[in-house]
């Protein structure tokens, strides 16, 4: 009877288990939207290149090509996606009240969101880059850091932006803007030598206007940039994983590289054939 007892009692606490574990009592996400017939995609739609609207009112970016690639995966059509436009500060609760099936809206990963979300893999590493005029006094970096004082840097304002760019060059002056447009008059003018700001936005930048400006060469400050799904779903995430994946190292490689080469204007070397590169 002991044995006969405590057989039940597992089962009782395993179905428990189950049944409180979010994903599992009312089948994936996965099955969700696959029976809905289309993916609801969480991204603003002001930042270029990651979403804004084009010229003629239609959402795209760089987080919008993700939403693509796993809209693709899911039903081999890219364009079966309902758009919901959200603020930053809505990435998160949109995940975890399931108003979305999915966010991917430049959003860094932290542990203290990893507490609240579900983090996908990356599909981009962001950091602060250094864009110079291309027919400037200074070739690169190395001369920049060379120059110690004799520099100014433009930078957006922030409380951080000092102490950002002093880390890469420590002698430099640093002259703060209100907005990203006057950092970038800046420079055009002469009044600043180079512009500290998102690597993501000084390739955007430097793809609008090809041959007029350069990358200095260095980055710091890196970022991961990742999805974010509801918790607890463990087939949705594995799903999505899968997507972004095998569009960076798979079948859906030239997708991801186009987009890549559309909005950060560089070529992407193709995943090398044989041993996966993961386990090198």
């Amino acid at each position: 009877m002991t044995n006969s007892f405590l057989a039940g009692t597992m089962s009782l606490a395993v179905a428990t288990a189950l049944f409180s574990t979010p994903g599992l009592a009312d089948g994936s996400k996965l099955d969700e939207v696959l029976a809905r017939g289309h993916l609801v995609l969480g991204t603003g739609s002001t930042n270029a290149p990651w979403h804004f609207k084009s010229a003629d009112d239609k959402l795209q970016g760089f987080d919008v090509d993700m939403g693509h690639i796993i809209a693709k995966a899911l039903f081999g059509d890219p364009e079966k996606i309902e758009y919901v436009n959200q603020s930053s500060d809505a990435r998160i609760p949109n995940i975890t009240t399931g108003k979305v099936d999915i966010t991917c809206q430049f959003m860094t990963v932290t542990g203290e969101r990893a507490q609240q979300v579900a983090f996908t893999i990356p599909y981009y590493r962001e950091g602060v880059g250094l864009m110079l005029k291309a027919d400037g006094k200074y070739a690169d970096y190395a001369a920049l850091k060379a120059a110690g004082s004799s520099v100014t840097v433009s930078v957006l304002q922030n409380v951080y932006a000092e102490a950002m760019v002093h880390a890469a060059l420590p002698e430099a002056k640093v002259d703060q803007y209100e907005s990203v447009d006057l950092i970038y008059q800046a420079l055009e003018s002469g009044r600043a030598d180079t512009v500290a700001t998102d690597q993501s936005s000084l390739a955007w930048y430097m793809t609008q206007s090809p041959g007029r400006y350069k990358d200095a060469g260095y980055g710091w400050n890196p970022q991961t940039y990742a999805c974010g799904v509801k918790r607890g779903d463990q087939d949705w995430l594995n799903f999505v994983n899968t997507a972004l994946h095998e569009a960076m190292t798979g079948v859906e490689f030239d997708t991801y590289a186009k987009s890549f080469k559309t909005w950060f204007g560089k070529d992407l070397t193709p995943p090398q054939i044989g041993f996966p590169v993961e386990f090198k």
